[in-house]
Order: C-alpha cells, then sequence, then structure tokens
C-alpha cells in the first residue's frame, strides 16, 4: 500500500481526535459549524464562497472539497468557484508581496 499524504481514510481519525481532545474537539467543531449557518447576515452561498477562498490560500484539501460541495448544493456555480479561487489566490499573492516589503525593512535595518 502506498501512502501519501492526502487521504479521505485521514479524516477517520478525526473520531480519534475528538477522544484524546474532547473539549478542543468541540470547540474547533463548533467555529467551524459557522461557515454552515443559515441565520447570518452573509447568505450560505457566499459563506461557503468566501470558506472555498481562505480554504485555496491554506490549502487544506478536505476543506476544498467539503465547502465545494456545499456551495454547489447552496446555489453556487462553477464560475463563481473559478473567480473565488482567483481572489483567493490574489489575496495570497498580496500578502507575498507585503511580506517582502517587510523583509527590505529588515533588511535596510542592518
Amino acid at each position: 500500500m502506498s501512502e501519501h499524504y492526502h487521504d479521505k481514510d485521514d479524516l477517520k481519525l478525526l473520531k480519534d481526535m475528538s477522544k484524546l481532545a474532547p473539549e478542543e474537539f468541540k470547540a474547533w467543531l463548533n467555529l467551524n459549524n459557522i461557515v454552515a449557518r443559515e441565520d447570518g447576515n452573509i447568505p450560505l452561498k457566499y459563506r461557503e464562497l468566501i470558506a472555498i477562498a481562505v480554504a485555496v490560500t491554506t490549502q487544506c484539501v478536505y476543506c476544498i472539497e467539503a465547502h465545494a460541495k456545499a456551495a454547489k448544493k447552496a446555489g453556487a456555480t462553477r464560475e463563481e468557484i473559478a473567480e473565488t479561487a482567483f481572489l483567493g489566490a490574489a489575496l495570497r499573492a498580496g500578502g507575498a508581496a507585503t511580506h517582502g516589503a517587510v523583509a527590505l525593512k529588515f533588511f535596510d535595518k542592518e
């Protein structure tokens, strides 16, 4: 059997984690569940699109899959998913560029 980093069976280990650190797991699950709220000021479809933008920047394939499926269920289109991915990429690139400026700041202090 060939092991690799991303394997859907890994998600089954969350059950173990819930037993090993129950309070922390419950807090994380509650935080994670705020995306799926339908009673917030931001409509569910947009909540899921935001989650996708964050997931592509953090590069969590499990989150990308879950939120892409949820976004589709909430009415998002393929075009919206593509735009969302590029919005996330643009912000990630912006962070890299501005951190480059911070690197210059430290470089210039020496």
